[in-house]
């Protein structure tokens, strides 16, 4: 079915899947220093890692997989993926995605991503359910993941304190079905 038409799994039309690099340390610790980009990450408080802890890493990690995301045209570390806390016997794993450099983002580069790691969850990992969280006022992200297809199943009200301030957290999913509706359409 789809193999015809993308032979490399792990490669969209912008961006493909990697393993992480030596060299690619420097740049993952670069991004962890600029704060819009850690606040947007996840709901953990924001610290700059040091180049050691940054990475490289292998892509498995422990119940899941790593990518870094590469721009095809040039080969240019822009961020990454993964997904994690796979749970085997329910089919089912969380999303996590980060876009590195502000001059990045709004390019099409996550939405393809998107759809690389939906492919390789649905179809090489063979599961079912992927889910994950976005802060509220991460706009950008809420509207991408939606015209990715995600589905907000509830929120976590005010489950996120920033500068004072309290935040849902909004819990969405995508279902093998829903995915597969969504590229035959």
């Amino acid at each position: 079915m789809e193999t015809t038409t993308n032979p490399n799994w792990f490669h969209g039309s912008k961006v493909r899947l990697a393993a992480a690099i030596q060299q690619d340390a420097q740049t993952l610790a670069a991004y962890t220093e600029d704060y819009d980009y850690m606040r947007n990450l996840d709901t953990d408080y924001a610290v700059p890692q040091t180049v050691a802890e940054a990475g490289p890493k292998s892509a498995k990690i422990e119940n899941g997989v790593e990518f870094m995301l590469r721009t095809i045209d040039e080969d240019r570390l822009i961020g990454f993926v993964a997904l994690h806390s796979i749970e085997w016997n329910n089919q089912a794993a969380k999303l996590a995605i980060g876009i590195g450099k502000a001059k990045d983002r709004g390019k099409g580069y996550g939405s393809d991503a998107l759809q690389i790691i939906l492919r390789y969850a649905f179809h090489e990992l063979n599961l079912n359910r992927v889910g994950l969280e976005v802060i509220s006022y991460n706009e950008v992200a809420y509207h991408a993941y939606k015209k990715a297809g995600f589905i907000e199943e509830g929120r976590k009200r005010a489950a996120v304190l920033r500068g004072g301030k309290a935040y849902d957290l909004i819990l969405m999913s995508m279902l093998r079905d829903e995915w597969e509706s969504k590229i035959q359409a």
